[in-house]
């Protein structure tokens, strides 16, 4: 339904003539006219108090689909950091419903998962930022270091609470039941791995190995990091090697070589590796994954001026490539650059 027409069914079910709802929006009855007619479209600024006067939200004056109020929402999510709480609350309650209607459900768990995650990450951003101050105001004092751990992944030096066996337990069980799947296998690998319980990893590498839709150069790589677990690194070494020499045009071995030198801190090799995954990746738009490893690794080895170098390349990625002109990864990307810089020149 057009805009236009929404407005005059809104306003009859409200029982409002032209020249009342013109009063409640502040403009003449003669605007009112030509919306409702489509000669003239309200402003957009007016939306929002067209939307409240009616009591029904922006996407209702639009009569969207329940798959482009689906695709807005997740839009919204991807560009802003928080959500303000009377969006937050009408996206839950939207999407409440639509769990309850039972259609495209898991589209909308996933979304449902997406929107909370946003919510406790955006609070986790704030809890940040005042742990680490109190840290500063006394760094004998732990009473905020474990919540560092929570919110920026800081290590955990007791096992027990290090340990990822939950994520193990629960990616077992969907392995059990779908034995035929290959992305549980691969994280129940990561997780297996992490905490190097090599035997578990070689035997549901075995079971990933019988896989119809396994990659088995992905097997080989997960084959060098459980040699690496067992403390076996020439063999691992070996392994990654000898794929790099059979693959040395393919932008994804090379990102799992640059990966596995990143981890072991074989820091010069983990950069040519990136580089040359970045270099060869066929995609357009490319991903930032690449140059973020770099960047990091410049940073790890003290360069300020080489990870601001890169962090730029970041920035001119995701401007030129991406054709991002505002929004929050922008923004992050700014951000990083003017601390880098900040660090390159003190």
């Amino acid at each position: 339904m057009e805009l236009g027409k929404k407005i005059r069914q809104l306003r009859f079910k409200a029982e409002l003539t032209q020249e009342q709802l013109a009063e409640k929006v502040g403009v003449g009855a003669q605007a009112v006219s030509k919306w409702e007619t489509s000669a003239a479209m309200p402003d957009i600024t007016l939306l929002p108090v067209i939307a409240e006067t009616f009591g029904v939200t922006i996407d209702d004056l639009f009569d969207l689909s329940a798959s482009q109020r689906l695709n807005r929402i997740e839009n919204r999510m991807d560009l802003e950091d928080e959500l303000p709480q009377d969006v937050f609350w009408e996206y839950e309650d939207y999407l409440r419903q639509q769990l309850e209607s039972g259609q495209d459900r898991e589209r909308i768990l996933n979304l449902t998962a997406y929107l909370y995650w946003h919510r406790s990450n955006s609070y986790g951003l704030k809890a940040s930022r005042f742990a680490k101050e109190a840290v500063r105001m006394d760094p004998e004092k732990k009473e905020s270091q474990w919540v560092l751990s929570k919110t920026d992944g800081h290590a955990v030096w007791d096992w027990n609470m290090s340990n990822h066996k939950s994520a193990v337990e629960f990616y077992r069980g969907i392995v059990e039941e779908n034995p035929e799947a290959v992305l549980p296998c691969l994280y129940l690998l990561d997780n297996l791995i992490a905490d190097r319980r090599a035997d578990d990893a070689e035997k549901y590498l075995g079971h990933l190995r019988g896989l119809k839709n396994a990659d088995p150069m992905m097997c080989e790589v997960y084959r060098a990091h459980i040699a690496l677990a067992r403390f076996n690194e020439p063999e691992a070494d070996s392994i990654i090697e000898k794929l790099l020499s059979e693959n040395p045009d393919s932008f994804v071995c090379l990102f799992e070589a640059a990966q596995y030198y990143a981890g072991k801190c074989d820091y010069d090799k983990a950069i040519a590796c990136y580089e040359q995954s970045f270099e060869k990746e066929p995609r357009r738009p490319r991903f930032q994954d690449e140059l973020m490893g770099i960047r990091d690794i410049y940073e790890i080895m003290g360069d300020y001026g080489k990870a601001a170098e890169t962090q730029q390349r970041i920035l001119d990625l995701l401007e030129k490539e991406w054709g991002l002109e505002e929004g929050s990864d922008l923004q992050h990307a700014r951000d990083e650059l003017a601390r880098l810089s900040k660090k390159a020149e003190s």
